[in-house]
């Protein structure tokens, strides 16, 4: 039996070489981190006494090699490259975690030595290898700057990507890196050093080797647009994107194509409809009645599975709708398993944007009417007591009403769906604009894909977000004595580098649709989120539901939330407030936790 090497040539299979490549990949495969500081905000008594996500240095794993080989060995046919050796033994490796986790490490470790071998080695090759689609400023500069590049290959440190586990490592590679023939033309450490050059430019490269560092040590990651498409021929960056649609065929379908634009480039999209007129609707123009939402919504259902934003993933679209409108049974039945066929949307995510008012009907076990917002306009414009009053007026205005129902009819049908079908989400209305920085712009109608984030729409603005998240167990840090501290002071320092990137990225990404354009740069708004809270409890070994976990809570939000403000007024000193600052909410001097 033999095997197929990368280079082409042949060699009979030798059980001990592949043993002999697992050893070397469980024993020191990185170098070590830097020694880093102990700001020491927050501590544990705890000492580490096993290995920690910051202890200097690449542990010797658990993990048994001959194991993992035995079982490869079952599974090899003549001639298997060596390229499905990795692959295999990986996932072997990825299977037996559940008897040791170090396997787990082990499988990621396969997987990017792989890609290592299968890769340019130097950006320089991996910008050449792909040609058009860097971006051709770069792409010339790069090619002809021996200085820059020398400077970029320095920074670069290939082993940090052994720190990633086995599901990023396959993600990495299926849907991340920058490709050339279906197969992976670069690197982790070149995909991180390809955002922070788009971002700053080659002629700052103090802030391009600080956003790679920390990008590359896992502070903190930008969103997927901005991964998939930094410094190529297209930077589309931004991940949310906020869309209304007019109740007429030529807005439904102009609507239809911008969402198409936007997933094309990467974009999660949140629509509301609440002004769509109800099934039964009459129309004027041809004297007909309307077919209601859940006919136009496969539209988007299908929109959403061809349009996969450029090969990568699934396009994908939340649908918002306010509880008052005629057809809220069917949108809540959209993604049952059960069910014709014709009224089902199950690529569509589904979101309820609820008002004060249908809560309190439920609670006190009320009445609620449903209305076509052909014949009961305006109720999706305004909110608070100016809704109450024009949804009451409404109700007293006899046979306006589309139905009548029990509030907790329309309660529990949400329920079973959620049980069901894992949505709508619910978004509380009044809330929202009542807290929001928005609120001086009008009425905000939706939020995004995944509820993150709530903005302002119209007809001429299509809401955008550029988003990223840092990676709060890496705050985590360990002295050489074994302590543990929550490093608050590195989170602050990091959370400004990050603010001031996304600020960047709203003047150099590419807008699909103009109204996208018009909105961010006139509201230039942020979203920056967390990832592994719990991870960073369990680190300092605190009960979640402890009263030290709920100060560390706290305080973790707190210094986030002051470094991003800090981070805002440092912006506006250097180029000025963002043109719509006046009038806001933060304007008045009263900032987010003066609204609630």
């Amino acid at each position: 039996m033999e095997v197929t090497k990368r280079s082409g040539s042949r060699e009979g299979v030798s059980f001990d070489k592949i043993t002999q490549r697992l050893s070397a990949l469980c024993n020191n495969v990185h170098q070590p981190y830097a020694e880093k500081p102990a700001y020491g905000y927050f501590k544990s008594s705890q000492r580490v006494k096993d290995r920690s996500p910051r202890v200097t240095g690449a542990p010797l794993l658990h993990a048994d090699p001959v194991k993992v080989v035995q079982r490869v060995s079952n599974s090899l046919y003549d001639q298997v490259t060596t390229e499905e050796i990795d692959i295999l033994t990986a996932e072997i490796a990825e299977s037996l975690k559940t008897i040791h986790p170090d396997y787990g490490v082990l499988a990621a470790r396969i997987i990017v030595s792989n890609l290592h071998k299968g890769t340019p080695a130097t950006l320089r090759e991996s910008v050449k290898l792909l040609g058009k689609r860097w971006d051709k400023a770069l792409y010339d500069r790069i090619m002809s700057d021996d200085s820059l590049c020398d400077t970029l290959e320095a920074a670069m440190d290939h082993s940090k990507s052994y720190a990633i586990d086995y599901f990023a490592a396959k993600t990495l590679t299926k849907g991340y890196l920058l490709s050339k023939g279906g197969r992976p033309a670069e690197r982790p450490q070149h995909m991180w050093m390809r955002v922070a050059l788009f971002i700053h430019g080659p002629n700052d490269l103090e802030r391009v080797l600080e956003t790679y560092t920390l990008l590359s040590e896992g502070y903190f990651t930008h969103a997927s647009p901005t991964l998939f498409n930094a410094r190529t021929s297209r930077p589309q960056l931004a991940s949310c994107f906020l869309v209304g649609t007019e109740d007429s065929i030529e807005g439904i379908y102009q609507t239809l194509k911008k969402c198409a634009l936007l997933s094309k480039w990467g974009g999660g999209i949140g629509v509301h409809i609440h002004s769509i007129r109800s099934d039964g609707s009459p129309i004027e123009g041809t004297g007909g009645d309307s077919t209601g939402i859940v006919p136009m919504l496969q539209n988007f259902n299908s929109l959403a599975r061809y349009v996969n934003q450029g090969g990568k993933r699934k396009g994908s679209i939340t649908i918002y709708l306010e509880p008052w409108h005629a057809d809220i049974f069917d949108f809540l039945e959209l993604r049952k398993n059960s069910g014709k066929e014709e009224m089902r949307c199950r690529d569509l995510f589904t979101a309820l944007w609820v008002p004060d008012l249908f809560i309190k009907r439920v609670e006190e076990d009320g009445m609620w009417s449903l209305f076509d917002p052909n014949k009961a306009p305006g109720l999706p414009d305004c909110y608070g007591a100016q809704f109450e009053k024009l949804y009451a007026s409404y109700e007293a205005t006899p046979g306006l009403a589309s139905r009548v129902v029990r509030a907790k009819a329309v309660w529990s049908a949400m329920l079973t769906a959620q049980v069901e079908g894992g949505t709508p989400y619910v978004l509380f209305k009044d809330a929202v604009n009542r807290k929001s920085n928005q609120r001086h712009l009008g009425t905000i109608k939706s939020s995004n894909l995944c509820a993150e984030v709530t903005e302002y729409t119209s007809n001429e603005e299509i809401a955008v977000c550029s988003l990223a998240s840092l990676a709060l167990p890496q705050f985590v840090t360990v002295t050489k004595d074994g302590k543990v501290f929550f490093d608050m002071a590195k989170l602050r320092e990091v959370t400004k580098v990050v603010i001031k990137n996304l600020d960047l990225s709203i003047d150099k990404t590419f807008y699909p649709i103009p109204e996208a354009a018009h909105s961010n740069k006139l509201h230039r708004p942020l979203g920056l989120g967390v990832q592994g809270l719990a991870d960073v409890f369990m680190m300092l070994r605190l009960p979640l539901s402890s009263p030290e976990a709920r100060v560390l809570n706290r305080a973790i939000f707190q210094s986030i939330y002051y470094a991003a403000v800090e981070a805002s007024v440092d912006l506006a000193e250097e180029f000025g407030p963002y043109s719509s600052f006046k009038g806001s909410p933060s304007s008045e001097g009263l900032l987010q936790f003066d609204l609630w």
